[in-house]
């Protein structure tokens, strides 16, 4: 029988990007749970005082200095039974409109750093043989958002990582949970970077009505999802069946219809139901 609290099983947490949203969610829970944590933001004013909980200040754009403040974190926690990948940002505009270096810095910290992060911890948790490693990748990863292509990219690479490992943490002692949000009451809206107006360049030059229908589709549906503790007790139960998998958490057509569509039906199909989704 699983235990009723996650401190039966696991004693120290660190969460990437702790200081709003799913993030800041993810810590209370595992607090309330007996959890310890240790939390991360770029600056620590930003992150929460509560009792258990200790602020970690990193960059996850600097993958070698990121990986070094992890390191010392664990040190100090005397190593971590739970990681949460969770930082990140977004970035909305036509692809071929935006700086690459846009999508480069997304790629860098949210992909190729993430998985620096998730290989740091795998070493620690297979010496103890123990632990869960969850990356927070997206419904995005299968249901694209329009104009945040490299968003979508990021999020189905770290899905697929999360796959593999699945395979190569069998039998270890060692958990991985691939935890695919949909849209949730966040105000991650709010922080998504819009270059294309930042630098007053032009918007998507072939129909810019469709771009800014996109945009108000995707406010209006992330201020509509459900509350961040909705993810947070999707989460605390996947960390009780202490057993790798999938989890799929947010309002009802994308945690649970959209990923029978996509299983049964074509993939022309997939992209009609999307636009409409979007109002394109």
């Amino acid at each position: 029988m699983s235990p009723l609290r996650l401190s039966a099983r696991y004693r120290t947490a660190l969460v990437t990007g702790a200081s709003t949203g799913l993030g800041l969610a993810f810590a209370d829970m595992l607090l309330a749970q007996g959890v310890e944590v240790w939390g991360t933001a770029r600056d620590t004013i930003r992150l929460p005082v509560r009792p258990g909980f200790h602020a970690v200040a990193l960059e996850l754009g600097d993958g070698s200095a990121a990986e070094a403040i992890f390191l010392a974190a664990e040190q100090s926690a005397g190593g971590f039974d739970i990681v949460i990948n969770n930082a990140g940002f977004g970035a909305f505009g036509s692809f071929a409109h935006t700086e690459f270096s846009v999508w480069e810095e997304q790629l860098r910290l949210m992909l190729v750093n993430t998985a620096r992060l998730s290989h740091v911890a795998l070493r620690g948790m297979l010496a103890r043989r123990r632990g869960a490693l969850v990356n927070i990748s997206s419904i995005a990863g299968e249901f694209g958002l329009p104009y945040q292509a490299i968003y979508n990219t990021t999020k189905a690479g770290l899905s697929a990582l999360n796959e593999s490992l699945m395979y190569e943490l069998a039998g270890t002692g060692v958990i991985m949970i691939d935890f695919r949000p949909g849209d949730y009451r966040t105000n991650f809206e709010g922080s998504v970077r819009r270059p294309e107006q930042a630098v007053g360049w032009a918007h998507d030059t072939i129909n810019p009505a469709r771009m800014s229908r996109a945009w108000s589709s995707f406010v209006a549906l992330m201020r509509s999802g459900p509350a961040p503790a909705h993810a947070a007790e999707s989460l605390r139960r996947a960390l009780l069946r202490g057993r790798s998998g999938t989890v799929r958490t947010g309002r009802f057509f994308q945690a649970q219809l959209g990923p029978f569509l996509a299983r049964f039906g074509t993939l022309a199909f997939k992209r009609k139901v999307q636009e409409k989704y979007f109002g394109l």
